[in-house]
């Protein structure tokens, strides 16, 4: 039974993999800024309100909550999206999807060290939309460019993380029918069992490599 701590977990990806962790018996910690009804009806968990990953006060007042406590895997799932092209080139919402989908990753990262031990995992919730390889469309700047930063962050963390026995993984979950899809592509529930598998399977052999949910490698 693991411990394991999820971002973003009020609804879609983040709700569906803290269903099924939850149900096959792991003990699961529920970050959210408002927890949802769904999210309050699974049975077992901690929820911790009112967390917003982007500010430095509130990531304080979650590692005094944890309190060291143990944690064998950290999944960094809250995201957000939004759409610019170079016709409606909004700085501010690029500025801001970087912030939630690059910065605060690294940066709770950073607070939950003493969190981390030898053989735990820290999961990074990317996209293939981050890959500058397959970029043959443009557009969407913030969320290509945050998700890019995103994959070079968790590059450095599996290094710099290695000597201490943690393994990092960077998982393309594909198209997801959530909110932030407008309802298009899998269920949310398979997205959250592809996503376990390739967790259950992240070692130090595999830290700091790009892959499908599904398990193919990416290009970067």
């Amino acid at each position: 039974m693991a411990a394991i701590l999820i971002t973003g977990a009020g609804r879609g990806i983040g709700l569906a993999l803290a269903q099924h962790l939850a149900a096959r018996g792991d003990r699961v910690i529920a970050l959210c800024r408002a927890p949802s009804r769904e999210l309050e009806q699974i049975e077992g968990i901690r929820i911790i309100g009112d967390i917003e990953i982007t500010d430095s006060a509130a990531i304080e007042r979650l590692a005094t909550q944890l309190d060291k406590q143990a944690l064998d895997i950290v999944i960094h799932n809250a995201g957000l999206l939004s759409d610019e092209s170079l016709n409606d080139l909004n700085i501010e919402r690029i500025q801001r999807q970087i912030a939630v989908n690059a910065i605060a990753p690294l940066q709770l990262t950073q607070a939950l060290l003493p969190n981390l031990r030898n053989g735990s995992k820290v999961v990074l919730i990317s996209s293939l939309m981050g890959s500058i390889e397959d970029n043959s469309s443009g557009g969407m700047y913030g969320y290509r460019m945050s998700k890019a930063a995103l994959n070079m962050a968790g590059k450095s963390l599996s290094i710099d993380l290695k000597a201490a026995g943690i393994a990092v993984g960077l998982f393309h979950p594909g198209l997801v029918a959530t909110a932030m899809t407008q309802g298009q592509g899998m269920s949310t529930d398979q997205a959250a069992d592809n996503l376990i598998d390739r967790i259950d399977q992240l070692s130090p052999a595999s830290s700091g490599q790009f892959f499908r949910a599904t398990g193919e490698p990416l290009p970067w």
